[in-house]
């Protein structure tokens, strides 16, 4: 489950994006136009510390980009590479954000999401002391079945697509998911969202 707060963030999650998509070797798009959400989905981290939202975003005239996010209350050690930007939130204070492929808690989240079938997370928002329930944006599901645990992680390669690499599962983190046909064995995670009817391939995993 995940409980939202109704709160600001400055700069916004899309004003950081669009500073930081131009410089990822996987984004296809102007530079320098506006950024706009497509959908999203979040994950639990049963430690409760880590935000995990992936957002489906895109410029008017360009292809949808998929991007895993974490949000921390302090800075992720050895991911200074991977940080999208820092933001205020208005009611936890400074945010670190960064790419999720290269924070442990998402690949985690990530291959219990395809591997255990956990799916998405509710998404709530607390009002007057009460939680309503907020609507997807988009719809996910996984082939596959069975627990599989990561560890440590390994080495992290962006290309058209994002390989994650632990010493005990691979995931494969599509990038700009229904324009590229990604040719990857394992399990899958599949989704769709406003103006992409069909479902297509987000990520895959796989046991080393």
């Amino acid at each position: 489950m995940a409980l939202l707060h109704r709160a600001t963030l400055r700069p916004s999650k899309l004003d950081l994006l669009a500073t930081w998509l131009p410089g990822q070797p996987w984004y296809r798009g102007p530079v320098g136009a506006d950024v706009l959400s497509r959908g999203a989905y979040r994950f639990d981290d049963p430690a409760g510390a880590v935000g995990i939202e992936t957002m489906l975003v895109g410029t008017a005239d360009g292809p949808v980009h998929q991007v895993p996010l974490t949000y921390r209350a302090e800075p992720l050690d050895g991911a200074d590479d991977w940080l999208v930007g820092t933001t205020e939130h208005s009611v936890l204070g400074p945010r670190w954000v960064y790419d999720g492929c290269a924070d442990p808690v998402y690949a985690a989240a990530l291959a219990d999401a395809i591997l255990a079938g956990t799916g998405q997370a509710e998404q709530y928002f607390e009002v007057d002391g009460r939680r309503e329930l907020r609507e997807p944006t988009m719809t996910i599901v996984a082939s596959g079945a069975g627990v599989s645990p990561v560890g440590d992680g390994g080495p992290v390669v962006d290309e058209d697509a994002t390989l994650i690499v632990t010493d005990s599962v691979e995931l494969l983190v599509v990038r700009r998911p229904g324009a590229v046909a990604t040719d990857a064995a394992g399990a899958v995670l599949s989704g769709n969202w406003d103006g992409q009817p069909s479902t297509v391939p987000l990520a895959y995993a796989r046991a080393r």
